[in-house]
Order: structure tokens, then sequence, then C-alpha cells
């Protein structure tokens, strides 16, 4: 038996694939196949089935086009209604693969047609549960994602504690858990580091398992949830109805552009400059109104919150090596409209003697010396704020930047930070693009400005 986790630390996402006597299943893939593939050609197995255990509204799955290449089964679990063909498993129904026994449990509560997949090893035991957005470590999924006609959060909610104590615990302790997410994704609030756990542990330590009756669930789950993202609704559907084909879109966006090239190209489509580079190369020299969204983050999150739009065309600015990485990231939360990227980066745009522009940087010390000199602008959520900020600091969270850009004068000088430098370049490059010139970012974030002599609340 082989069971391998697949974890891709930007979308904090787990993959997993299973092999016995060489048949393969993998739950919730990634939109790209090559891996999945990969490892069982390597081993001489055939992909049999792809699990989906609900329709994802934090990235585009892979089941589509995986199943396509390897003849696989597609199965979620009931309820599900998809435009593509595929196996609606019902309640207890078993999956043969190999020596190994899959079934299916349907858990609704996060989403109605939400399943668990218990594994049972060949010698008959309950060995793992693949839980998808019902049960993290240290969370469950969040219950306000698949509101629909009556249904209400709390009547999603409660489903979930029924699943939960229904279908979940009362699997024996030493049962392992392996989640969907991990912390860092916006599908639940409370998720830990740890990617897997004992199922005993999280009955002893998960706030939602310890919730002694369902009201106490309902309250302790809906109590803190930040609005989802924008683009959650537009994966959903992209991954219930079916998308164009990986290859077709890495195609298509992995194009070399002269700098000449590039600029007639985002004239002609009115394509969107998305920088990729880190922050510090971005802010010392950039195209005129691109926006910086750095690799090195949360780039496909931040992506589909700020772009609003799935079928904006965008031309890449990377380092040299990393064009093919971003057409992929991209693709993965259903941006699949990469028109090409600039051949040679940044510095072949300089060569050529196009225009430029730059962003203003400055140290936590030199801000302290420069403190009360402009408008403060903390681009961190509402909740990081209220911990601490700096005195007098104005709270433009950077998803919803744009709904703040009336509240100063775009000649007032703007010191932006953020916790630790990622999301203010982010937001410098978007006020930078909307018309404020008079922008300074502050390096290393509240983390460094609180060890100056900065007053802070």
């Amino acid at each position: 038996m082989i069971i391998e986790q697949l974890y891709t630390g930007c979308l904090a996402q787990g993959a997993y694939y299973i092999e016995s006597e060489g048949e393969a299943a993998v739950i919730d893939p990634l939109r790209e196949t090559a891996p999945y593939q990969k490892k069982a050609e390597q081993n001489g197995a055939r992909i049999k089935y792809v699990f989906e255990t609900h329709f994802h509204a934090d990235f585009v799955s892979g089941h589509v086009d995986l199943a396509k290449k390897t003849g696989a089964t597609i199965v979620y679990g009931p309820t599900a209604q998809t435009r593509f063909e595929s196996h609606h498993a019902q309640d207890g129904e078993v999956f043969k693969l190999g020596k190994l026994s899959i079934i299916a449990l349907h858990t609704p509560g996060h989403t109605l047609e939400s399943t668990t997949y218990l594994l049972v090893d060949e010698n008959g035991k309950n060995h793992a549960i693949f839980t998808g957005d019902t049960l993290f470590i240290g969370d469950v999924g969040r219950p306000d994602l698949a509101i629909k006609g009556n249904l209400t959060e709390q009547d999603l909610a409660g489903m979930l504690y029924e699943s939960l104590h229904a279908k979940i615990m009362p699997l024996e302790d030493d049962v392992i858990v392996y989640p969907a997410h991990g912390a860092g994704s916006a599908c639940g609030k409370n998720m830990s580091k740890e990617t897997t756990d004992t199922l005993g542990n999280q009955k002893r330590f998960n706030y939602a398992l310890r919730a002694q009756t369902k009201e106490e669930f309902i309250k302790a789950v809906l109590d803190g949830l930040t609005t989802a993202p924008a683009y959650f609704a537009e994966n959903a559907r992209l991954n219930k109805e079916g998308y164009e084909a990986i290859d077709d879109v890495m195609e298509r966006g992995h194009q070399a552009l002269s700098p000449e090239a590039f600029e007639a190209a985002v004239n002609e489509t009115g394509a969107l400059v998305l920088d990729v580079r880190d922050a510090p190369d971005f802010a010392k020299g950039f195209i005129p109104n691109a926006i910086n969204i750095g690799l090195d983050g949360q780039f496909a999150p931040w992506v589909g919150a700020l772009i609003s739009d799935l079928k904006q065309p965008i031309a890449l600015v990377t380092a040299v090596g990393e064009e093919e990485e971003a057409v992929r990231r991209l693709a993965r939360v259903g941006y699949d409209h990469s028109i090409g990227y600039l051949e040679g980066g940044f510095s072949s745009w300089q060569k050529a003697g196009k225009e430029v522009d730059a962003i203003d940087s400055v140290s936590a010390g030199a801000f302290a010396q420069q403190h009360g000199k402009g408008i403060v602008v903390d681009v961190r959520r509402p909740d990081e704020f209220a911990v601490e900020h700096v005195r007098n600091a104005r709270n433009w969270p950077l998803d919803t930047l744009n709904e703040h850009l009336t509240e100063a004068d775009k000649t007032e000088r703007l010191y932006i930070h953020c916790a630790g430098g990622y999301r203010s370049m982010v937001a410098a490059s978007i006020l930078k693009a909307r018309g404020f010139d008079n922008l300074v970012n502050v390096e290393g974030g509240i983390a460094a400005i609180k060890k100056t002599t900065v007053p802070t609340d």
C-alpha cells in the first residue's frame, strides 16, 4: 500500500496518491496532471479513480484532464451534479483498489455533496480518512460557502455537526486524518500547520469536535468567519462544469514576447501587466501600471482576491526561468488567459529604453525618523490590525483596498506597511496604478516597526 500526500504550500492544499497492486487513485488533484501520471508510470500502475471530496472553491481541480488522459473514473459523493461524465457514489459505496477498499461516507455541511473517503487496508482495518474540507487538523470546513435556496449557514453548520458525529467520530482513534488543506487556506479559520494527524488527537484537541452540543458547535464554527474570496464561486463553477485543457492554457501562456511585442499585445488586448518578481526587485523598477503579486508568497489566493475577472487577459513579467511556473499557478485558480511573458525579464524592457517606474522603500528605522510626515496605511486584515498597530494608522485591508481610495488625496504622502512586506508592495503597486504617486513602502512591516520608537496601540 502506498499513500502519498502531495502538498502545495502556496495554496495550502493537499492532494493524495494511493496505490495497491498496480491500481492507483488520486484524491483532490491539482490542475496539472503530470505529477500523478508520472508516479503511476514509474510504479507501473494504472490510475483507476479520481476521487473528489467536493466542488472545490479555492482552486481548479485536475479531475477532468486527469480522467481524459488516464481513463480514470471521476467519483463525487451523493447529490453532486456535473456537466461531465462522473460517478456519483452512494453513501457507504465501496470502491476496490488492489487489495484496498475505499468507502464513500457522505458528510454534508461544508457543501451539500461533501464526502469523506475511508480507506480500509488489506486486513479489513480502517486505516485513514480523506476528509476534504469536512475535517481539518484543528478545525472544520466553513459552512457559509454553499448556501442555496432556503438553506442558511446555520443549517449547513448543523449538517456538518451531524456528519462529524455520525460518520467520523465513531471511527477508531488511530485512524489517520488526511485533510484537503492546512494553515493559510481561506476554507477554515483555525487550521494547524500540521497536515495530518490521528483522529484521536483531533477528538481531544480540535475545538469543533470538543463542542458538547449542536448549538455550541454551530456558534463556535460560525464565530469569526471572514468574507470568502471573490473568486471562490467561479472556481466552484469550473469544477462543476469543466474547463479548458491545461495543456492548451500552458501553451498559450508560455509565449515569449519581445519588449515591443509585449507592449503591443498589452495595448491591443487590454491585458493586465502582472509582475510576479520579489517585492524588493519590483520596487527598484517596473513597467508603469504593472501590479506586483510575488510568486514567493500566497500568489494564487491573492490573484483570486484582487483580479475579479477570470477572463482578464494577463501579460506576465517574471524572473528569468519562472515563466512557466507563473502560468501554471494562475491556471490553478482559473486564470487561463495569460497571453505571454516578457522575454528576458524586466532587464530586457530597460535595455529597450522603455518607460519605467519605481516605488520608494525605506527601512523601519528610516520610517521612524520620518514618522508624522504623512499618512500611515496598514494593509493587514482587520483582526491583525486590532491586535496592534501604529498609532493613528489607517486600516486599508489589501483585499478591500479599492474601497478606500477616496479616503486620501492622491498628493498626500502614504507610508504603506503590512506584517512583513509582501502585501504592502502589492498594495503599493495597485495604488501607484491608481494615480497615487507619493508612496513609501515600509520594509519589514509591523514586525520591524515594533523594534523602533514609533508608537503603537
